[in-house]
């Protein structure tokens, strides 16, 4: 008789704390039922992880310019998809205009317009920022900055602003490679636009 009433006492201990103890937590996950080659297999949905190392001691000057690629990436980005917007919205419009003379004035008004806007933000750019820019523009458009200064502009203008751009450094024929030597821009882009940087 002891021992039944000793085993059933530690058995309600046992429940009881089972209870108190669940670590159920607060948010739990709904597998959903998916069809493989006619077995159904339970399946839940994970977020992709990026796990980045620690750098070395000697590794730091390469992280810190990792960091400065985000950094300047991050500021010039918007930019490049406002250009890609812009130049969809002009053609458009250009679409809808009849004579070349009311097209040239149409792309002097936007242009202005664009300057107007814009003007402070560029000019406080570094040269590696305007780099960067030229290739993101190539990127998102699919045109050189010097193809479409060309195309918008005309000839002679995207001779001299290439002049100017070679001055300090740059070509704005510089096309985008996000398989070769831009891969590291690419992976970056591809990382804030899924909100992880």
């Amino acid at each position: 008789m002891v021992l039944l009433s000793v085993s059933a006492v530690a058995t309600g201990q046992n429940d009881s704390s089972k209870i108190k103890n669940d670590s159920l937590p607060d948010r739990f996950y709904l597998l959903h039922e998916v069809d493989r080659d006619g077995v159904k297999l339970p399946e839940i949905e994970i977020k992709e992880v990026t796990i980045h190392a620690r750098p070395e001691r000697a590794r730091r000057s390469e992280y810190r310019k990792y960091e400065k690629m985000v950094s300047n990436i991050k500021k010039v980005y918007p930019y490049a998809l406002i250009v890609r917007k812009t130049l969809a919205e002009v053609n458009e419009e250009l679409k809808d205009i009849p004579g070349e003379r009311e097209k040239k004035r149409y792309l002097k008004d936007v242009e202005k317009d664009v300057f107007a806007e814009y003007k402070d933000d560029i000019e406080d750019m570094t040269i590696s920022q305007g780099r960067l820019l030229i290739k993101l523009i190539d990127r998102e458009t699919q045109n050189t900055s010097y193809t479409l200064i060309r195309d918008y502009r005309g000839k002679f203008s995207a001779a001299l602003w290439q002049s100017v751009a070679r001055i300090f450094g740059t070509n704005l024929k510089e096309e985008y490679d996000p398989y070769g030597e831009d891969a590291l821009i690419e992976a970056i882009i591809n990382e804030i636009e899924a909100g992880r940087l």
